[in-house]
């Protein structure tokens, strides 16, 4: 799982009927700095170009959340569906202590 900032909504105008109930997130992935700086820390952007993320549990802009991709974020449907990333969390809080080795 990433974590990653929501920065936005994508609105359509045709969906997939096994999507209906969801929305699509714009999300900007967790660069290493805001990781440092933690959730108290003024939002910025990070370094990754950002994705669009299915989400059906209420994630919205400027939340924090953790996504999965790739073959994993089509598992929770029943049929196939043409999703590459899907909300797995909502992010209350987060604890970050990097190796210093």
């Amino acid at each position: 799982m990433k974590l990653g900032t929501v920065i936005g909504r994508v609105t359509l105008s045709k969906t997939v009927k096994s999507l209906e109930g969801g929305r699509f997130l714009v999300v900007s992935p967790f660069s290493r700095e805001q990781f440092a700086a933690g959730l108290d820390a003024p939002t910025s952007m990070g370094t990754d170009p950002s994705l669009v993320v299915y989400d059906a549990i209420g994630g919205g802009p400027g939340h924090v959340i953790g996504y999965v991709e790739g073959r994993e974020a089509a598992q929770p449907f029943e049929q196939s569906t043409p999703v590459d990333a899907i909300n797995a969390a909502l992010v209350d809080e987060m604890f970050y202590s990097p190796w210093k080795g």
